[in-house]
């Protein structure tokens, strides 16, 4: 297996959310599809034109963080489920206390990021969006 990307299905707001995640991660936008572009897709709603097909923002280390919207009026449905978060490994508590802090804003805490039984510095959230992240620091065993 060479890499697995991360890919997030937002309900009309998938630009205002990756625009933030631009503001977390930083770098530019490898891709950015509007249904408008789309071939026999002339005739979908104007209000969901310019919304986001496909988007990709590099993360680090080769992975992306790529998501579209979705919407009934094109035959789907998003369901939002406790089924899946993005969980991000750091090198340092520093650097994982400046990620949840930035991405967290907003959000809803689940578990504040601290010391872990199991050797880790860890917390949990639900970001603005509803995506859940899981941010770690774990401890090397001496």
């Amino acid at each position: 297996m060479k890499t697995i990307h991360p890919y997030l299905v937002f309900n009309g707001n998938a630009e205002e959310a990756f625009t933030f995640y631009q503001s977390v991660f930083g770098g530019e936008f490898q891709s950015i599809e509007r249904f408008r572009n789309i071939p026999g897709m002339e005739n979908i709603p104007p209000e969901l034109k310019d919304k986001i097909m496909h988007i990709a923002l590099p993360i680090d280390n080769g992975i992306l963080l790529m998501a579209s919207d979705t919407f009934e009026a094109l035959g789907n449905k998003l369901i939002v489920g406790n089924n899946f978060n993005i969980y991000v490994e750091l090198d340092s508590k520093e650097e994982a206390d400046k990620l949840y802090d930035k991405l967290s804003v907003g959000g809803k805490i689940e578990m504040p990021i601290a010391d872990t039984f199991w050797g880790a510095y860890y917390g949990a959230f639900a970001d603005q969006f509803g995506v859940k992240w899981m941010i770690s620091h774990t401890y090397k065993k001496e």
